[in-house]
């Protein structure tokens, strides 16, 4: 499955700043940054749900707490908007000395304005996306209410937010006075993906609209129709990020062997399977650069997003069948044209396997039915019907077999 693990690097300031890297278990599609929202932390559901998301689809992605939030050093009153650009610049510089420089910017409410501020400074990155984002970062000064008075009298004060208390200073409300998002957007030059929601009572809909007026194409708006500000709904999160990586995909241009290239904890031997989050039983699998789905029928529960378990046995029989007589065929020169083999699983009572060693309780049976397609005269066709049962997969499955498991660190 997908992994997370804690990194640091210094922002603006100069302090620590706490992260998280979200990479996903196979091929790394292409990296991305994402910002959260105006004193939220890193681990915010959103951020967490949306950027594990999409580390599930193949980008990783470093979600990280701004100056003064968070698990990051510093002090929150001596930052501001233009602060927190900057330690998402730092942000990028880190994962482009680490790894790979982010192609994609992902910023929520105020994350979502400073990534469109930062998105001009980064060169490498090719496509942008916000949620529920203001059009103009002044807008978070509505929610100091009756307090902006005493910030600008007394230079600083106590604000409550979302239950905390923040002390905001004066040169916060000069800086974000001083933003100009709009002239941002109409300039950086990057793919751009607008959600917001129409009932978002946070951030209204107006923002949106400012956003997506001021850019230039390519661009695109997805309504979240009844979702909140925050996505606290599991599924309003997930449909960001399925979103996100369709929209993300066309427009980021990934090099193919850095594609095809394993994450470091695959080898060529080993298969990484992982919940995917479609229904209750949904998986993706991972083989080398291959990825495929694996699910369980609707009748027991599942979507049918895939071939259940005994589906991938069946067709790893199948598989190995048809490669052993083509290899074979090739080798004795018989004009073979196509080979089909279709596998069938069941189970059946012990006792009614004359073959079976064990009569109690149930056997798998695996019934194999072989198609030769030809110009092959019969005594070869039986011969390739022998040679059918030394196909690897066929041997492995037929003898004892030793399965080891240990809990991973």
């Amino acid at each position: 499955m997908a992994s997370s693990k804690k990194v640091t690097f210094a922002g603006a300031f100069g302090d620590q700043l706490a992260a998280r890297l979200d990479m996903p278990a196979g091929p790394v599609r292409a990296f991305a940054l994402f910002a959260h929202c105006f004193t939220c932390s890193k681990d915010i559901f959103a951020a967490a749900r949306v950027s594990q998301a999409l580390a599930e689809r193949g980008f990783a992605v470093l979600r990280f707490d701004f100056t003064g939030l968070g698990a990051s050093d510093g002090e929150f009153a001596n930052t501001n908007f233009s602060s927190n650009v900057d330690d998402l610049v730092a942000a990028a510089d880190w994962l482009k000395n680490n790894y790979q420089a982010p192609a994609l910017l992902v910023g929520h409410s105020l994350g979502g304005a400073a990534v469109l501020a930062a998105a001009a400074r980064l060169p490498e990155v090719q496509a942008v996306a916000t949620i529920g984002a203001p059009g103009d970062p002044e807008h978070v000064a509505h929610n100091f209410g009756a307090k902006i008075n005493e910030i600008s009298e007394s230079g600083e004060a106590e604000v409550q937010l979302a239950g905390r208390s923040f002390t905001i200073k004066k040169q916060f409300l000069e800086d974000i006075a001083t933003a100009k998002l709009t002239e941002a957007v109409a300039g950086f030059r990057k793919a751009l993906l607008v959600f917001h929601s129409p009932v978002d009572e946070v951030v209204g809909i107006d923002n949106a609209a400012l956003i997506f007026q001021a850019a230039k194409h390519p661009k695109s708006f997805v309504s979240l129709d009844d979702a909140d500000h925050l996505l606290s709904r599991h599924d309003d999160a997930v449909y960001v990020a399925d979103v996100l990586s369709a929209w993300a995909s066309r427009y980021i241009a990934t090099d193919d062997e850095a594609a095809a290239t394993s994450h470091p904890d695959l080898n060529g031997h080993e298969v990484v399977v992982y919940e995917n989050g479609d229904g209750k039983f949904g998986q993706t699998v991972w083989n080398g650069r291959h990825e495929a789905l694996a699910d369980e029928p609707e009748k027991v529960g599942g979507l049918d997003k895939g071939p259940d378990p005994y589906g991938y046995l069946s067709a790893a029989l199948g598989a190995c069948t048809s490669m052993t007589l083509r290899l074979y065929a090739e080798r004795k020169k018989l004009p073979l044209e196509q080979v089909l083999v279709r596998v069938k699983h069941d189970k059946i009572h012990a006792e009614d396997c004359e073959s079976c060693e064990t009569k109690e309780g149930k056997v798998d049976r695996l019934q194999r039915e072989i198609e030769i397609i030809g110009d092959i005269d019969d005594a070869a066709r039986q011969r390739l019907l022998e040679i059918a049962d030394k196909c690897p997969v066929h041997q492995t499955l037929e003898r004892a077999n030793l399965i080891e498991t240990r809990l991973a660190d």
